[in-house]
């Protein structure tokens, strides 16, 4: 476990948070900038004095209450910030080096050898920092990280620098990095869409304290998340496995509580595990099987309930079993349906719909081409 419970005061902002989240795994600190989140993050890495507690996987790295308070440089913390932070005046090699000296005085953790091939880098070894795109820095920043042999890895908006190509060629490689090593990962950031893919574990925060914690299936519910990510952005999160695959087609089917929902999905094998979003703009209700209609997704389930979003629309919850949906329908569309919780439903999404937003976990992962 990541076990965390930390105070400070910097001037008229105040830090009071807590949250502990199973390791190894991405716990994503998530929310507007001024949340706290690097601030959190900084004081993780014993950057910034504060008081409280830090166990992490049973080891205590601060305990204001016993006077422990773990020096930064024992705490073994990789740091990537929002910036490389690259040494200029050093090829990549050599700035990789740099991160390996902690490995060479233990003689344990990866090889540079392993990080080339791991984050792609074999071609940039020579080149210095300023020949090389911002996507192109970052995972060097990443490499030199991993080869410090961390203890736990901070993650702070190391895209939010990046354009949007760039910041798609990057998230390949954090996602190789959650899913072959298993350290420990703080993932900061402000974007949902990064942090979707990305975490294992949410932490939602908001003026310097913990709005919410969970995975983030379970958070996608909480009505307190959808007015920070916005109204298109509302859906539920489910993580489901790969059961078939269809590949003249493009499609792979997984099962949802029973019931199959087909996707397009390239490369996923059978067994592959993929955590989708499915929005609730894109889900219409039946409350009959219907036929004659080219979606081919239609999960039955129970409606649990309908609660008002806005003057237009009211958010319907359907329980597939022991998956959640939701739905975004009309007021109107509600009482000419007659619709009311217990009643059973049909939730009817299109596969096209679902493409954009599976994101793969397997359980083994190569470096991405």
């Amino acid at each position: 476990m990541l076990d965390v419970e930390l105070r400070l005061a910097r001037g008229a902002f105040e830090l009071d948070a807590s949250w502990r989240a199973p390791t190894p795994g991405v716990v994503a600190l998530y929310g507007p900038s001024g949340a706290g989140k690097t601030t959190l993050a900084l004081a993780l890495a014993g950057l910034v004095p504060a008081e409280g507690r830090i166990v992490v996987d049973g080891e205590t790295w601060l305990d204001s209450s016993r006077g422990v308070a773990v020096a930064t440089e024992r705490r073994r913390i990789g740091y990537v910030f929002q910036d490389a932070r690259l040494f200029p005046h050093l090829d990549v090699r050599d700035n990789l080096l740099f991160g390996a000296r902690r490995t060479r005085e233990s003689g344990r953790g990866p090889t540079l050898e392993s990080i080339t091939q791991l984050l792609g880098l074999g071609s940039l070894l020579d080149r210095r920092p300023q020949s090389l795109s911002g996507g192109e820095r970052q995972r060097v920043a990443l490499g030199r990280a991993l080869l410090s042999n961390p203890r736990l890895l901070l993650l702070d908006e190391p895209l939010s620098g990046l354009d949007a190509p760039r910041r798609l060629e990057v998230l390949p490689y954090l996602e190789v990095l959650r899913d072959h090593y298993r350290i420990p990962m703080v993932f900061v950031s402000h974007q949902y869409e990064e942090v979707l893919r990305l975490a294992t574990h949410l932490v939602v925060m908001e003026a310097g304290r913990v709005l919410a914690a969970d995975t983030p299936a379970a958070l996608s519910l909480d009505r307190r998340l959808h007015s920070r990510i916005g109204s298109e952005g509302v859906g539920a999160v489910l993580e489901v496995e790969v059961t078939r695959t269809d590949g003249p087609r493009g499609l792979v089917t997984v099962d949802v509580d029973g019931e199959a929902l087909h996707l397009p999905v390239a490369g996923a094998d059978v067994g592959a595990r993929l955590r989708l979003l499915v929005l609730a703009r894109d889900v219409i209700l039946a409350t009959a099987p219907v036929q004659g209609l080219s979606v081919r997704n239609a999960l039955r389930g129970r409606l649990e309930s309908l609660e008002p979003e806005d003057e237009l629309h009211t958010l319907a919850t359907v329980a597939t079993g022991r998956h959640r949906l939701l739905a975004r329908i009309t007021h109107a569309a509600a009482g000419e349906l007659s619709l009311a919780p217990g009643m059973t439903v049909w939730a009817l999404v299109k596969a096209g719909s679902l493409a954009a937003h599976a994101y793969r976990r397997d359980r083994e992962c190569d470096a991405p081409t």
